[in-house]
This record gives C-alpha cells, structure tokens and sequence, in this order.
C-alpha cells in the first residue's frame, strides 16, 4: 500500500529551530532530518500497515512521520527528553485526524514494562509467522548495545514484547558495531555480540547511513540493522549461561581458544579443565575465537555444564574477584577424565 498523504506540517528541521531544541551531547543525541532516509529506514522494517509499532527515541519525530504516513493500526513513542512533546503531540493530533492512535510515553525505553506495550490482538504463537508488531528506532549510541543485549535476552526467553510471539526490529547503531552483530565466523568483526544476535535472531545489515546526514554530525557511519527473531535458536543454552562461555571466550580474541576458555577456571586446574572441555566438544584447542560457529560456541556450552554439574565447585569461581584452589582430591578426579 502507498504511504498516506499526512495534513501539512513543519519540516523536522523547522520544529527543531522553532522550539530551539539542541541535541544533548551526554544523551547521544543525533537528529536525522533527511525524510528520504526516514522513510527508507521504515520501509525496511515491513509492513506497517494495520500493524502495532513501538518506536524507540522519536526525538523530533522524523521517523514518527514516515511511521505514521504507513498507516499503522497503532503507534506508541517512548521519548524520555520532555522537550520533544510539543512536536510530537502535534504529530499524535494530525495522527488521530485520520483516524490513528498513538500514544506518548514520557519516560526511558530501559525502565519500561515491555509486556504492556503490544495489545494481544495481533499475538501469535512462537512457531507461528511473526505476529504484525514491530519495534524501530534511531537509538543513542550510548544505549544502543546494552539495550540490544536486553532484549535479545527477553527474546531467548520469550518475555515482554516477545511473550507475543516474534517481534521484528529495526534499529540503527554505528557502523562498527552494526557489522559486528551481523559478522560470520572468521570475518574480522566477528565477537561477542556477533554470537549473541545469531544465536538468537537473524541480523541483517540493510544500508549505511553517512554521518553527515545527522545533525549533529557524528564521527561515524550509521547502520541499519533488522532483526527477526528465530523460530529455532540456535542454542538450546539459556541465555545468562551462554553469554558467560561467550564472554570469555572473547576475552583475548586473537589468541587460541584454550587460553581464552581457561578463565572459567581456577588457576590451580586451568590447563587441565580447559583441555577436558576441548576434549569433551571435539573441537581444536587451537582455534581462535573469531572463527568459531554458533554450533562450536553451543558444544563449549554443553560441555561447560557437564564440567560444572560434575564438579560444582568450578561454576562459582569468578576469575577477576577471587583464587579458588580446588580440592586435591577433585583435581586429582579431574586429571583422570583429562587422560581417559
């Protein structure tokens, strides 16, 4: 379906000047004022027509626009900078002229009770297609990766928004940290977050953005990532245990993963747990971390637990506050199943 043709307004640019609003340099504010990017962005997302739509930090309401012309059945703004209500108050009311409905909520995304924003009539089972509900955004840089992380927990637990089944997203993030999240095994950008989005979701970098199209302008490129959660994750590990092995593995990237996955343990049993978990995964010691698949990183998992539920002592161990020494007697157990 064609956008809607929305009553006339102000350009963004004119609002911005209007009301004298400057962007926040310790919120990480960076205003897109050009509409054919908005609209690019929201047309990548899907279709909105009919849908609910969550948009993350509308600021001046660029995107709200190029949402609001797709004709969604619903349309809630989280903003937590209270500047930005005249305008999009003025967007809501020319909204709801022709008939749609947003809401405006005043406060931070992090601190909102995702489960409520979504009504259930579009809910769908987790196997079923993805229901017609879609999260968008133009995140700050200084949110956009922990709050990637957050949701992509809620996902691999199927709670707040994805307690109704699998929301699509579509979010932007600089540059590097968009190729990151969509990186495969062996490619340079490869880490932690490359894990955590595949495992999980299926990333997809649509386009980049240059800086100078934000105002104003930051040191570097924009990119636009979508994200469909997956119907089959990847890993069968919850989320908390496989961020762990993730996190470490990562820990000195370039060197082999036996070093890397030796910080789970206690110095006194390094070599040897390290050594049985490679053993117990069938993978080469030697490998670096960047190269590993999501299978691989599933199997160090598996492993993982079967170390710690045999040795219970070794899941506390935390290697950056403590020295744990495990008993002679478990270390002596330990070195048998390393030469069995």
């Amino acid at each position: 379906m064609s956008a809607l043709r929305i009553p006339p307004l102000p350009s963004v640019r004119d609002l911005v000047k209007l009301y004298r609003i400057r962007a926040i340099k310790q919120l990480s504010q960076n205003f897109l004022m050009d509409n054919r990017l908005c609209d690019k962005i929201v047309k990548v997302a899907g279709k909105l027509n009919n849908a609910q739509v969550l948009e993350v930090g509308p600021g001046p309401g660029g995107l709200t626009r190029c949402i609001i012309k797709r004709q969604p059945k619903r349309l809630v703004v989280v903003e937590k900078d209270e500047r930005f209500m005249p305008t999009l108050e003025m967007l809501a009311d020319t909204f709801s002229t022709i008939g749609g409905k947003m809401d405006i909520k005043l406060d931070d995304i992090r601190s909102i009770n995702m489960a409520n924003v979504f009504s259930e009539d579009e809910k769908r089972q987790w196997d079923d297609i993805c229901p017609k509900m879609y999260i968008i955004g133009n995140l700050p840089f200084n949110i956009s990766t922990p709050l990637i992380i957050k949701w992509l927990k809620d996902i691999s637990e199927r709670n707040g928004a994805w307690s109704m089944g699998r929301a699509r997203l579509t979010l932007t993030f600089q540059k590097e940290v968009a190729e990151r999240l969509v990186a495969e095994p062996c490619e340079d950008q490869r880490c932690r977050l490359s894990m955590m989005a595949q495992a999980w979701t299926k990333p997809h970098l649509e386009f980049v953005i240059p800086g100078r199209a934000f105002v104003p302008k930051p040191d570097v490129d924009v990119g636009v990532v979508t994200f469909t959660p997956l119907v089959h994750p990847l890993t069968a590990h919850n989320f908390q245990l496989f961020e762990k092995v993730v996190r470490h593995i990562f820990s000195f990237r370039q060197k082999y993963c036996i070093k890397s996955i030796g910080t789970l343990f206690p110095p006194d049993n390094r070599e040897m747990l390290a050594a049985l978990m490679f053993k117990l995964s069938d993978l080469d010691p030697t490998t670096r971390p960047f190269q590993l698949s999501i299978k691989d990183m599933d199997k160090l998992c598996t492993a993982y637990i079967y170390l710690t539920e045999k040795h219970p002592e070794i899941k506390l161990y935390d290697y950056r506050s403590s020295h744990c020494v495990l008993p002679s007697s478990l270390a002596k157990n330990i070195q048998i199943e390393a030469v069995a």
